[in-house]
């Protein structure tokens, strides 16, 4: 196990440029198993859960050829079913919760798929009901085996259908998507997600051969298709990795410029971090985070406490609400951080508490934090990452601490952001990797 050492104040300055989107890779990666031909893809992040997504692709034959560090080849023109019901896909897809991914393209092109126990993070139940019964309103079956702990489905023949999701889960359109692009006749799918990342998923499948219209809405029509071919695709910037960034600035008394954000793709975000206070400056596609010596939370116009959420997209993303909350710590003024999705993402608040933030945790769901104003800095302690997000928040509150500070579990971490601890240090942050 390996943890980070970080001695916090230094204030972080210059530039630096965001990986590809990792919830975006796990989408795009799992649709090459939708053709025999050759699919490009550019911008992939270099963390552990895409480096385990393309080792299970080459585990099922999947020839993949690394041209660069970003870039990749993929060619599924003999795929193993058969290991997706082996233990060893068992094993190392449980550790890796978007292995659900590759069950929407191979029950298009193959016609059955297996599905272990997600694994991941350790925020609360995250459910696969959507999949799943988006999966057999296409008209697959479904069967839960307890000595394999494999959910196996099969379809015969998939065929359009129009549905309405419970949810508009990310993961769960992009696999209902994936499903229905091979179905025969027109699906629709009403209430679906319609993040850039689902967008991004659309558009490329569009350039595989596939018809798909209304994306960017709620409403997604797929008129099916008998075969997709091969395109190339370049992955957005990661959104969770630019609001990381810019709490960083801001908890640090920094400035930092992001370059090749991808505004336009970026909604709401920007404006979340404004109503803390946080000045961002645009410059064509770069982010400019000035240093502030007060940033001061707005609040509502009849004087009421500013209440920060997560919502389904264009709502906020609940991927950055850790990291709001951690970067409120230090400005004016109080905020209410309302977690609706995931019952145990604000567990890791003890900590932040332990380090001298003024943080009242109301219920599993609801924090409320009360700004410290940089009056006092927080104190370097030993703690552990619990998830990705909310191990990252917990660097930030690291490296504006006073003192050392130690993260253990930082493989948490990594799964989500590469090389963070060699790209940190290049804007100034006193942080190493040591081992035990």
């Amino acid at each position: 196990m390996h943890s980070f050492e970080v001695r916090g104040g230094k204030k972080l300055q210059g530039e630096i440029i965001p990986q590809g989107a990792k919830n975006e890779a796990l989408q795009i990666l799992s649709a090459v198993l939708l053709t025999p031909e050759k699919v490009t893809i550019t911008n992939i992040p270099d963390i552990l859960d895409v480096n385990l997504l393309i080792e299970l692709l080459q585990e099922m034959n999947v020839k993949v050829e690394r041209t660069s560090r970003d870039t990749a080849i993929f060619q599924a023109d003999n795929v193993n079913i058969d290991y997706l019901h082996s233990d060893d896909y068992k094993k190392k897809s449980g550790r890796l919760r978007g292995s659900v991914m590759l069950a929407g393209p191979m029950l298009s092109r193959y016609r059955k798929a297996f599905i272990p126990k997600p694994g991941g993070d350790k925020i609360g139940r995250r459910r696969l009901d959507t999949h799943i019964i988006g999966f057999e309103k296409l008209g697959a079956n479904f069967d839960y085996n307890n000595e394999d702990g494999f959910f196996h489905l099969s379809a015969p023949h998939l065929h359009g259908t129009n549905m309405l999701l419970d949810e508009p889960s990310v993961t769960g359109t992009a696999n209902i998507v994936m499903a229905a692009v091979m179905a025969s006749g027109t699906t629709t799918i009403y209430n679906a997600a319609c993040e850039p990342y689902l967008q991004q998923l659309c558009k490329m499948l569009n350039r595989m051969g596939a018809k798909i219209s209304g994306i960017g809405s709620n409403l997604l029509t797929i008129e099916g298709v008998t075969y997709l071919g091969g395109t190339e695709h370049r992955m957005l910037p990661d959104m969770i990795e630019i609001g990381s960034f810019i709490g960083m600035a801001a908890m640090t008394h920094g400035d930092i410029t992001i370059k090749n954000a991808s505004i336009d793709n970026l909604g709401i975000i920007p404006e979340k971090f404004r109503q803390l206070g946080i000045q961002l400056e645009f410059t064509g596609d770069d982010i400019h985070i000035p240093s502030q010596d007060i940033y001061e939370v707005q609040r509502y116009l009849d004087g009421g406490v500013l209440t920060i959420y997560d919502h389904p997209w264009p709502g906020f993303t609940p991927d950055l609400l850790s990291i709001v909350l951690v970067t409120a710590i230090q400005a004016r003024g109080s905020v209410l951080i309302h977690q609706k999705m995931f019952e145990s993402r604000l567990f890791f608040v003890d900590k932040l508490i332990d380090m001298g933030a003024q943080i009242i945790l109301c219920d599993p769901h609801r924090a409320v934090v009360i700004g410290l104003e940089r009056e006092q800095k927080l104190r370097g302690i030993t703690m552990s990452s619990p998830d990705i997000r909310a191990g990252v928040s917990l660097l930030i509150a690291a490296l504006s601490a006073e003192g050392k500070s130690v993260i253990q579990n930082i493989e948490q971490i990594d799964r989500g952001y590469q090389y963070i601890d060699d790209r940190l240090r290049k804007l100034g942050a006193d942080i190493k990797r040591v081992e035990g």
